[in-house]
This record gives C-alpha cells, structure tokens and sequence, in this order.
C-alpha cells in the first residue's frame, strides 16, 4: 500500500514530462523571400515571436529573389502538392486573391480580424486590398511604397542638377548628366525593376485614376495615351545602364551610393537597406523624392501573410498572424525593412526621417496599388508581362507592346 503514492508521483512527473514534450515538439514553418539584406527585419519579427511561444521551433523558410519571383515558384509546387507552409508571405492584393483564393486554398480571416479588432486598426484602403465579398484573406504587416526615386544629394549639388518632377524633365535633365560624362544617369536592374520603373512612368504619364482605368478594364492598353507612355518608357530606358539584367536591386542601389548613377526608382525597402545594411543617414547619405509625375500619388504594396488549408501547425500559425497584425510586431518590423506599419496606430517616434515622410504622405495622398508587386492584376497577367517588358526594351516598339498587355488583360479576365 505503502508504494501507491509513490507510484502516482512518478505517474505525474511523467504526464508532465510528455505535456513538456508535446509542447516543446511544437512547430511553426513560415515561408518569404526575406533573406539577406532584407532579413534582419524578419529575424526581428521571429525573435519575439520566440520570446512570446518560447516552445515552439520556427522554421524561417526562405527563398532569395527580388520581390519573391522564385518564392512564388517554389509557393506553386508546394500548394499544388498539398504541402503548403504554415504561412507565407505574399503581396496584398490579386497576388494571393487571384490564385489561391480563387482557388479555394486559403482560410477566411474574418474571424481573426474580428477578435483582434484589426477591422479598425488598419485603414479602408488596407483592408480593401486584402478582402472580397467572401472574407478577408491575409494580415498585412507593413505598407511599402513604389513611387520613390532615389539619389545621392551630394552628387547632385556636384554635377549641378535637380531632382526632376515630370518625365519629360526627366529625359531633359538625363541629357545633360550625359554631357557632364554620367553615362548611365538611371539605374536599373533585374527585369522586375524594369517592370516597376514601367509602373511609375506610366502612373506619372497617366495620373492615379487613369492608372486604375487600365486595370478595371475602363481604358484599353492599346489607348494612344497607354501607347505614348510606353514610348516616354523608352525613352527613360535610354538613359539606363546596358548591363541592367545583371543587377540585384541592391546593386542597382549601391550606385547610387558610389556616384555612379545619379536616380534608381525603387520602393522604400530601399531606404530599409542604405539605413540598416548601409549604415547611412537619411538625408544626408542618400536623398530620395517621389518618382517624376506621382507627387500627390502613394503607389502601395504590402507584404502579407496567411493561412492555407490544412496546415499541420494550425494554432501556431494563427499565433503567428496575431503578432504580424499587433502594434508591437508593426512597430518592430517596419523599421528595420524602410516601410510604415498597415496599422494607423503606429509609433512613429520608432522610425526615422524617411519612413515619417511617408507616413504622413499615406494620409494624404491619392492611394493606388503596384502592378509589380501584385496588388492590381492577377497572377496570370503578371506571369507574362515580364516578357512583354524584355521584348519592349528591345525593340521600342510602343504599339506592338501595349497590343500585346491588351491581349494578357483580355486573357486575364480584366481587359475588355
């Protein structure tokens, strides 16, 4: 009788013992293309994820490439073969709509979005984005923007030229960076910087709602002002470097920094890299202006995650979009990757110069979504017009070009 007692202690040391392991056994696998240079942000975001789920061992999954273009392949091969991650990262908008939700592959949000009272955390045109009549799909961790043009303000003052505001002054001021032995004035990189430069001069030829014409099938690409933003497009190209597709964004960048070009339009996870990878100041070790013809136009994206179904980690991943969506992952986060937090709460007092800018240009600013980074058009119309681009840029051929957007539109669902 005597060893009964005994027999229940060790009983419950070892229930607790496998409650211990059960919890220690747990897993969360989140999926990005957040690596490198962009990575100490999401380093960031998973140490307090750990600090606050101490037993659960986070898989950071990554795959290299500028605004996830082998991410996306990889993602494909997975969902399609019933291995999704617990969550991954994707743009807002048609990028996640368009393919896996249509796709009946991605859990409702609703319900969370409820619960943690993000309905009014984060603004209509945020929310909008991520939603259709049917629910809410992915928990948007950030807003970047597009329509930035950067540049060395040092650089600048020496070759004695302004920032230009319009495309036409643009080329103007291209032409005399030329004479003055700057004979790259523009730097690009990789196609879908291509494809991102394009968006801006057309945004900047077109204006904010001639830009959504296109995409609501109101205004045809084959429009002759469609036609003559894709020759301007040219033209700005004339003034690029020859050895663009052999850039990174951040290379494309770092000349910028070394002199070697004067202007690179690129969203402001570039100022997330010249700050925390390059150490410099704002204002002073890089300048940077709304891209020419977009003053009073925010051109968003946001980087999303969010929940496929049947994951095996399910509650950690829900744990998980509970800490992209708070204040303090936000607040975090956005710092460290050069974008303001989704959320209208946020505490700006954390960012530096640049990232308050913006922040005050979100809130008053026309507000229009990126097609390179997958907020206005589906995957489908995305997939080919890079080559559309490649094509362009070979052979200026502004008619051939915007015929052949119109005929991926008409395909995609959205061109009439």
């Amino acid at each position: 009788m005597s060893k009964t007692p005994i027999k229940k202690a060790l009983l419950i040391v070892a229930a607790l013992a496998t409650t211990g392991s059960a919890l220690a056994a747990g897993k969360l696998e989140i999926f990005s293309w957040w690596s490198g240079d962009e990575g100490p942000a999401l380093d960031a975001l998973v140490k307090l994820y750990k600090e606050k789920y101490p037993t659960v061992a986070v898989d950071n999954a990554t795959v290299s490439g500028g605004s996830g273009t082998n991410a996306r392949a990889v993602l494909k091969t997975r969902m399609l073969g019933g291995t999704p991650p617990d969550s991954f990262q994707v743009h807002a908008g048609q990028e996640l709509i368009g393919t896996w939700v249509v796709a009946g592959r991605m859990e409702d949000l609703s319900g969370l979005f409820k619960s943690e009272g993000w309905s009014k955390a984060f603004p209509a045109d945020v929310l909008k984005l991520i939603s259709t009549k049917d629910g809410v799909w992915s928990v948007p961790v950030n807003v970047h923007r597009s329509n930035v043009m950067w540049y060395n303000p040092a650089k600048l003052k020496e070759w004695g030229v302004t920032v230009p505001k319009t495309w036409p002054e643009f080329i103007t001021t291209c032409a005399t960076l030329k004479k003055k032995g700057v004979a790259a004035p523009l730097v690009v990189g990789e196609n879908w910087t291509q494809q991102h430069l394009w968006e801006n001069v057309m945004i900047g030829t077109l204006g904010a709602q001639g830009w959504e014409n296109l995409f609501s099938g109101k205004t045809k690409f084959t429009d002759p002002k469609v036609v003559g933003a894709f020759t301007t497009f040219g033209k700005v190209m004339d003034c690029a470097n020859k050895d663009a597709s052999g850039l990174s964004w951040q290379q494309a960048s770092d000349r910028i920094i070394s002199g070697q070009s004067a202007f690179n339009v690129m969203g402001d996870w570039a100022a997330g890299y010249y700050t925390t990878t390059k150490k410099l100041a704002p204002g002073k070790g890089f300048g940077w202006a709304t891209a020419p013809g977009t003053s009073k136009t925010f051109v968003m994206l946001a980087d999303s995650f969010g929940l496929p179904k049947g994951v095996k980690d399910r509650a950690e991943a829900i744990n998980w979009l509970k800490l992209l969506g708070s204040k303090a992952g936000q607040d975090t986060f956005n710092p460290l990757k050069g974008s303001i937090a989704a959320r209208t709460d946020s505490d700006l007092s954390k960012y530096n110069t640049y990232s308050r800018s913006a922040a005050t240009d979100w809130k008053t600013s026309k507000i229009v979504g990126s097609l390179a980074h997958g907020a206005v058009a589906p995957e489908s119309f995305m997939s080919a017009f890079g080559a559309v681009i490649d094509q362009f840029v070979t052979s200026k051929n502004s008619a051939g070009a915007a015929a052949a957007a119109q005929a991926l539109a008409v395909r995609s669902g959205f061109g009439k």
